[in-house]
């Protein structure tokens, strides 16, 4: 290809029909590598409190500190970042002020430094249920002009269910705060998402507020489990689903997929299924590079020491699914993360 000249303006003919072919050839581009990049990912989940309170502990605030030292990439909350869903239900002004307060402990304090927070309705904050449509409204309404600067590749559902790309992974928000099933039509909208735009990407994460399988008890029912929806993951080669909900820290995995449940950060923390000892609170950092993916859950106080996993059962049993621990997965079907728990 002869050098372009430097003796005068660039003429480009079709300029528009030329940026437009660009556009579509890059859309068309097999995955590229991170080049040596990291992206960090940190997920934040459960922050509220017992019903209808606007009080945000001293957990939130040094976990908030934590994340504007560490500066990850992106921050996720999987859900239930203010206290609703109460009988009787909250009126509209109750509402709204635990919106504040939870902008003024984890939303605002992100933006300020410049790290972009993106979010999945919890049972909590946008229940699907019938009865709690003004708590479903007002999520809406907070996280519209909320909305980060990302690349999206589908917005046109968001804050609920919608799609985004950072550096190469492609990541996918699910709107999951009923017990079951997704609707027919978000099945469609994913795999129309994952068919699209999975194969063009180094790697795709899933994240929601319900888990696709249990991990902590009593919550045992308390999980998407639909075998449809795992078949549609495994299939389009789903790297991480990450979960909350169920308020304790697990990194397993089953069928080529690394399920990740986070910790709560707010109220009721929680124990594993074949676990004695409560999860501490803990927000979980994802790092994740061309041969590895390590995830450390930092735990409170500080925030700055990871959860020993070697404390954590080797695998999660329940009637539906048995997901074993990340680092006991063999090398050929996951790679090794026994990094991160000492980092």
């Amino acid at each position: 290809m002869p050098p372009l000249p430097t003796d005068g303006p660039l003429q480009i003919p079709n300029q528009g029909k030329l940026i437009s072919s660009l556009v579509l050839l890059l859309m068309l581009l097999p995955a590229v590598a991170f080049c040596g990049e990291t992206l960090r990912i940190a997920i934040v989940s459960d922050l509220n409190g017992s019903y209808g309170s606007a009080h945000y502990g001293a957990s939130i605030d040094h976990a908030v500190e934590r994340l504007q030292a560490l500066k990850p990439d992106l921050v996720i909350s999987t859900g239930d970042m203010v206290a609703g869903q109460r009988k009787p239900h909250l009126k509209r002004i109750e509402v709204e002020v635990m919106w504040r307060a939870f902008h003024e402990h984890l939303s605002d304090p992100l933006a300020t430094a410049g790290i972009p927070l993106a979010v999945t309705p919890g049972n909590h904050d946008g229940s699907a249920y019938h009865g709690f449509e003004l708590e479903r409204l007002i999520y809406a309404e907070q996280w519209l002009p909320r909305k980060p600067a990302l690349q999206f590749v589908d917005e046109d559902h968001y804050p609920f269910y919608y799609a985004f790309i950072v550096k190469n992974v492609l990541f996918i928000s699910l709107d999951a705060t009923t017990v079951g099933h997704l609707s027919p039509d978000q099945m469609d909208w994913l795999r129309e998402i994952l068919d699209r735009y999975g194969p063009n990407h180094s790697q795709r994460v899933i994240f929601s507020h319900l888990p696709l399988w249990p991990f902590a008890k009593g919550r045992e029912t308390e999980y998407i489990g639909d075998p449809e929806l795992e078949r549609l993951l495994q299939h389009a080669g789903v790297d991480l689903y990450l979960s909350g909900h169920h308020h304790a820290f697990y990194p397993g995995h089953k069928g080529g997929i690394d399920y990740i449940s986070q910790s709560c950060l707010g109220a009721g923390p929680r124990r594993l299924i074949g676990s004695g000892t409560k999860t501490p609170r803990s927000f979980t950092m994802i790092e994740l590079t061309d041969d590895d993916t390590l995830i450390t859950a930092f735990q409170e106080p500080a925030f700055d020491t990871p959860i020993d996993w070697s404390t954590l059962p080797p695998s999660i049993r329940s009637p539906v699914a048995e997901l074993i621990r990340v680092d006991l997965v063999g090398k050929a079907a996951n790679r090794l993360k026994t990094e991160s728990p000492g980092r």
